[in-house]
C-alpha cells in the first residue's frame, strides 16, 4: 500500500494530461465532445461531496480533479471553433438520462447513493465519447485518458480502508479511462470494423 499522499502525484498527472489535451482542444488537435466533458465537469463534483461527508480524505482530491480538469477542457472547446465535435442524438439522449441520475442523487442526498448515482451518470456521459472514440478515434488524445487511468490506480493503492465511499470512484474512472486509452491508442475500432 503506498501512502496517502501520492495521490497528490496521482493528481499532478492527471492535471499534466489535462493540460495537454486542454492545449491540444485550443489548437483544435482534438474535438472534445461538449456534452460529455461539461457532465464529467459537473457529476465528479456530486462524488467528491459525498466522498467529503462519509469521510473520505486526501483520496477524494482523485475525484476532484476528475471534475476540474474537464471544466478547463469544457471551456477550452469554445475557443477555437475546430475543437467542438458535432452534437448527436446519442448526445442528447446520454445527457438526459445522466441529468436524470444527477436528479436521482437529489432525491437521496445519501453518500453512497449519491457516488452511485454520479458513476452512473458519469458513465453514460461517457458514451457518446467511448463512441467517437471508436469510430473517429483520430479526434482524441490517450494520453489524457492514461493519465487518468494512472491516476485512478495510485489512489486505489493508497485506500486502508476498502469502503463503497473510498474506492466506488477510483475504480469506475480506472475502467473507463483505459477503456478510452485502449480505444484510442490502439484504433480500436478502426481494427475491428
Amino acid at each position: 500500500m503506498l501512502h496517502p499522499n501520492f495521490v497528490i502525484v496521482g493528481a499532478i498527472l492527471n492535471l499534466i494530461g489535462s493540460i495537454s489535451y486542454f492545449v491540444d482542444t485550443i489548437k483544435g488537435k482534438v474535438k472534445p465532445d461538449r456534452v460529455t466533458w461539461l457532465l464529467w465537469s459537473i457529476i465528479p463534483f456530486i462524488a467528491f461531496i459525498a466522498q467529503i461527508k462519509q469521510g473520505v480524505g486526501l483520496q477524494s482530491l482523485m475525484t476532484f480533479m476528475t471534475g476540474f480538469t474537464p471544466l478547463m477542457i469544457f471551456l477550452a472547446s469554445f475557443v477555437n471553433k475546430k475543437s467542438y465535435w458535432r452534437l448527436g442524438r446519442l448526445d442528447m439522449i446520454c445527457g438526459t438520462i445522466s441529468v436524470i441520475g444527477i436528479l436521482f442523487w437529489y432525491i437521496t442526498k445519501t453518500g453512497n447513493a449519491a457516488i452511485a448515482f454520479s458513476i452512473l451518470a458519469d458513465g453514460l456521459a461517457a458514451i457518446p465519447t467511448i463512441v467517437k472514440s471508436y469510430y473517429e478515434p483520430e479526434t482524441e488524445d490517450y494520453k489524457v485518458y492514461l493519465l487518468g487511468a494512472s491516476s485512478a490506480a495510485i489512489t486505489l493503492l493508497t485506500i486502508n480502508i476498502w469502503s463503497f465511499a473510498y474506492y466506488a470512484w477510483p475504480v469506475y474512472i480506472l475502467i473507463v479511462t483505459l477503456l478510452l486509452t485502449i480505444l484510442i491508442r490502439f484504433r480500436l475500432g478502426t481494427l475491428l470494423r
